[in-house]
């Protein structure tokens, strides 16, 4: 019997307990999986040491749980970040961003030796581009910046009543089937007024847990992979 999608996220929120480090910090994403994780935590006891988040409303839920919530800037590189996706191809590279939080997010993906995406089957794809690109930018470049991304051949939409926690509006870019997202995601990163883009492709996932009507899977980089990936970095 096919399970519906709040199962399938249970499946797989309760499949990444196992990630969580026995001592030391923990990176915590955000969206509707990610709090059926944090409830997890809560339902099973799981002690975490601290905890970094990728936005206020993850703060709030794990300081109602009882995890102490740090400052990043206070912080070394720490174990593990468990996050979800809007969409992640056989590359491990995502869209993230649906949930207005990418650049926190892409900033904890960067400080985490192991970057974890949970999503459900639905998320997996060939090409990215389905879901549209979430591009938080700086309100006063909001036009330019949408004019750069129809010369790229997107069609950019602000996405109505949306300020994120950084004070930033987001524009969703419709329309782009991206080939190459490693390319995509530093153009678009060099656009005067964009603080960051929803391509997560040069830091993309160390694990992608997946939950099927069969069960929750495992998807994991190549160590070889990943090295050759951030030696092209330079």
């Amino acid at each position: 019997m096919a399970k519906t999608q709040d199962e399938l996220k249970e499946m797989v929120a309760h499949k990444a307990l196992e990630f969580i480090p026995e001592h030391g910090i923990l990176g915590v994403g955000s969206g509707s999986t990610v709090v059926k994780f944090i409830k997890a935590i809560h339902e099973q006891g799981i002690k975490i040491d601290g905890a970094v988040s990728s936005s206020n409303a993850t703060t709030e839920l794990l300081r109602e749980i009882g995890v102490p919530v740090l400052d990043p800037n206070c912080c070394e590189p720490y174990e593990v970040y468990i996050d979800g996706a809007d969409e992640v191809n056989d590359n491990f590279e995502m869209i993230k961003g649906g949930g207005a939080c990418l650049t926190r997010e892409k900033i904890l993906a960067s400080m985490a030796k192991t970057f974890v995406c949970i999503v459900d089957q639905s998320k997996l794809v060939n090409t990215l581009g389905a879901f549209p690109l979430p591009v938080e930018v700086i309100p006063m470049a909001r036009e330019q910046v949408a004019r750069t991304l129809r010369a790229l051949g997107g069609d950019p939409v602000l996405r109505k009543g949306c300020i994120t926690d950084n004070g930033c509006e987001i524009l969703d870019v419709h329309g782009l089937a991206i080939s190459n997202p490693k390319e995509l995601e530093t153009k678009i990163n060099g656009i005067p007024g964009v603080v960051t883009v929803g391509l997560f492709a040069h830091r993309g996932a160390d694990v992608v847990l997946f939950a099927t009507d069969d069960g929750v899977k495992q998807k994991q980089v190549s160590r070889l992979h990943r090295y050759a990936d951030l030696s092209l970095m330079g």
